[in-house]
């Protein structure tokens, strides 16, 4: 898949194709629909598949200084597009100037000018454009004005339910430590990655050594104990340990920033300054303060004997819910 942070002077092998139109936060099973359909009117006109997002979220440009509720890094949204089979990922910058751009002049200067797109994908809510002035209507009607396809995809359904999948309805599972509701409404597992950082070295003295993450840029989950599996590395040097990870403040130790500190079983090593990605399985049990750090060590060798059995479970192996793919026939 090709990056590109810009949408004028392309090459000719990003032109010209068909573009699904979204912000995808979490790449769950509705956006998948969406970038499907995409998929199967650039393979019957035989065009690139591009996917067009911005950065920030629109959300945390007008809102700089609200609470976390990204659920994936672009980063995250860029793996899994490419997992999926993408060729061209646009990703523009979400600024005054774009903030101010009118819905007709978005589609005329980015879609027709920049991309030049013959076909445009969206799902049913999409918005776009100064005070989101755009929407389904007029992209319909752009596209008869500007002579290029639309395609705007209805209301996916959660399970036969009346209500849609959205990245709003996967937060509030988190929030709610509902990892398994969340899993299935993404179709895959939710992952938090970042380098790890220095942190007290504490996990080190009390016989379990953690890997701490920034949680500052992702939406907080219900603060507690989670099963999880890491991935480390890239490539043939790619390597994935199961796991327990706390998700919190750490009111045992008197914390107030939020971070994620996993102990990754049966490793050893130095991980400080890599990436890593973790694979949040399964909720165990609420963040707590305990007495004394004896009473810590016991919950936690306690929540890795659950930790274990759970990601041992059949039903949480970390195949069933791998990153999903395009099933196409590519030219």
């Amino acid at each position: 898949m090709r990056f590109f942070r810009h949408c004028h002077d392309l090459p000719a092998a990003a032109r010209g194709g068909v573009v699904a139109l979204g912000n995808f936060d979490g790449f769950h099973k509705g956006h998948q629909r969406v970038i499907a359909e995409a998929a199967e009117v650039a393979d019957h006109l035989g065009v690139p598949l591009n996917v067009l997002t911005t950065e920030p979220h629109p959300r945390s440009y007008f809102n700089p200084d609200g609470p976390s509720f990204r659920l994936s890094t672009l980063r995250t949204k860029a793996h899994c597009l490419d997992v999926f089979g993408v060729d061209n990922f646009f990703v523009l910058s979400f600024d005054a100037a774009l903030a101010n751009m009118l819905a007709q002049d978005f589609v005329v200067e980015i879609l027709v000018k920049g991309l030049e797109i013959c076909h445009a994908v969206a799902g049913f809510d999409y918005r776009f454009g100064k005070g989101r002035g755009g929407g389904a209507d007029v992209l319909r009607w752009m596209g008869l004005m500007e002579d290029f396809g639309v395609t705007i995809v209805e209301k996916v359904r959660f399970q036969g339910e009346g209500e849609a999948y959205s990245s709003s309805r996967i937060r509030n599972a988190l929030r709610q430590g509902q990892v398994r509701t969340a899993t299935d409404l993404l179709g895959h597992w939710w992952t938090v990655e970042g380098h790890v950082m220095t942190g007290d070295r504490r996990g080190r003295t009390i016989g379990f050594p953690t890997a701490n993450l920034d949680m500052s840029d992702y939406l907080h989950p219900a603060f507690g104990v989670y099963a999880v599996r890491v991935e480390l590395g890239g490539g043939d040097d790619r390597r994935v340990y199961d796991g327990v990870a706390n998700i919190g403040r750490r009111p045992t130790f008197d914390k107030e920033d939020v971070t994620l500190e996993v102990f990754l079983f049966d490793f050893s090593g130095d991980l400080y300054g890599q990436v890593i990605v973790v694979e949040v399985v399964d909720f165990i049990r609420p963040e707590r303060k305990f007495a004394d750090v004896e009473a810590l060590k016991a919950q936690i060798a306690a929540d890795c004997e659950t930790a274990r059995k759970l990601l041992a479970d059949p039903d949480l192996a970390r195949e069933r819910y791998a990153l999903p793919r395009l099933e196409r026939a590519r030219s």
